[in-house]
């Protein structure tokens, strides 16, 4: 049985973060996990501009309640449920995440918490564990699971290093100069080849 682990943003949903840096016209939240390789680094980043800019989580839901899924991300999820068993792992967060896994039909997410006052001002963030995508990953196949992993940035690549196959999705050129060893696909298309082929060879196994 093959386990596919899928990351969220910037492979099923559009980057919350840039689109809440468009919103508020704050450019230096445009930076993600594609230019940022330590998360606490950027998330420490990023709550310290909130705070300056007097930003919460009201104002981060209501860009979120206007984003939907990436075109063609629906059927994608829908045609790989059909032929594996299926985990978005995320580095997003529940409050984040939860309006746009709605829209792609529920699917079984883990990810990360936040620490929000009665104010709303997000003070602080709290993680499932440290690498909690390699992690679920090694948990997986210790119980006995195959597993495919896709991505696209730095945070990913952890991930797909331990899955039996590893294929990034529309990453960024960094990511594709530094992680020459994986398959890159820039289309849903492209992305159910890659799949279909690395279960192929799962399966020979």
């Amino acid at each position: 049985m093959i386990v596919a682990c899928l990351d969220m943003e910037g492979v099923l949903t559009p980057e919350i973060w840039i689109n809440v840096a468009e919103k508020t016209g704050i450019d230096a939240l445009r930076r993600t996990t594609r230019d940022e390789p330590d998360y606490d680094v950027l998330m420490r980043g990023r709550l310290k501009i909130l705070d300056e800019h007097g930003l919460g989580i009201r104002e981060i839901a209501e860009v979120i309640d206007t984003l939907d899924p990436l075109e063609g991300a629906v059927d994608f999820l829908d045609w790989l449920r059909s032929e594996h068993q299926l985990i978005i792992l995320s580095d997003t967060f529940y409050p984040f995440g939860q309006p746009l896994v709605r829209k792609m039909g529920d699917p079984t997410v883990f990810c990360h918490d936040l620490v929000i006052d009665a104010s709303g001002r997000i003070t602080d963030y709290r993680l499932r564990m440290p690498d909690q995508k390699r992690a679920s990953v090694n948990a997986l196949k210790s119980i006995g699971f195959s597993t495919i992993a896709a991505g696209d940035s730095y945070n990913d690549t952890s991930m797909l290093e331990a899955a039996d196959a590893g294929i990034l999705f529309c990453p960024p050129q960094n990511v594709i100069d530094e992680f020459p060893q994986y398959p890159v696909t820039q289309s849903y298309d492209e992305l159910r080849q890659a799949f279909e082929s690395a279960a192929a060879r799962i399966e020979k196994t």
